[in-house]
């Protein structure tokens, strides 16, 4: 059996907001093995009109995903909990091979077994164009720092 990933439902206001955070920066790692292993080995996942489930799968679509939204930043925060589930909405800025930026916005609902892994992940997802100059995310490559305003102090 797999090790545990705290933290484990059900939720509190607390965990569901650290478990936010956390998979927050393992996406800013931008390292699709990694990000995987938060997820059941069978987990379900719909982002925007992709259907698939498990970890190789996982793993495909994020190294798919990374390949073509360089120097990607992600903010998530949390929107609501219950038991085993947690929304969040979120935004990120990526730009293309060609220069062009983007942000693009959206929610996550998640359900997580018993062990805190996150067996199916449902992501609705909007990309909007934007100039460099209206780039909000600009610490360097990695996660975010603790310091760097969350989304709705942003106005996003």
């Amino acid at each position: 059996m797999e090790d545990a990933r705290a933290p484990l439902p059900p939720f509190t206001v607390d965990s569901a907001a650290e478990k936010v955070r956390l998979a927050e920066d393992a996406w800013n790692t931008r390292d699709p093995g990694r990000v995987a292993l938060a997820y059941t080995p069978d987990s379900n996942w719909r982002n925007r009109s992709e259907f698939f489930q498990g970890r190789e799968a996982i793993v495909a679509f994020l190294t798919r995903k990374w390949d073509r939204e360089l120097d990607y930043r992600l903010i998530k925060e949390l929107w609501a909990f219950h038991k085993n589930r947690i929304a969040v909405r979120f935004a990120y800025e990526w730009r293309d091979d060609s220069g062009n930026w983007f942000r693009s916005y959206g929610n996550e609902n998640w359900e997580f077994d018993e062990r805190g892994l996150m067996r199916r992940r449902l992501a609705s997802i909007n990309d909007l164009p934007i100039s460099e100059s209206d780039r909000k995310y600009r610490w360097p490559l990695g996660p975010r720092p603790d310091d760097h305003p969350p989304l709705s102090d942003l106005g996003l």
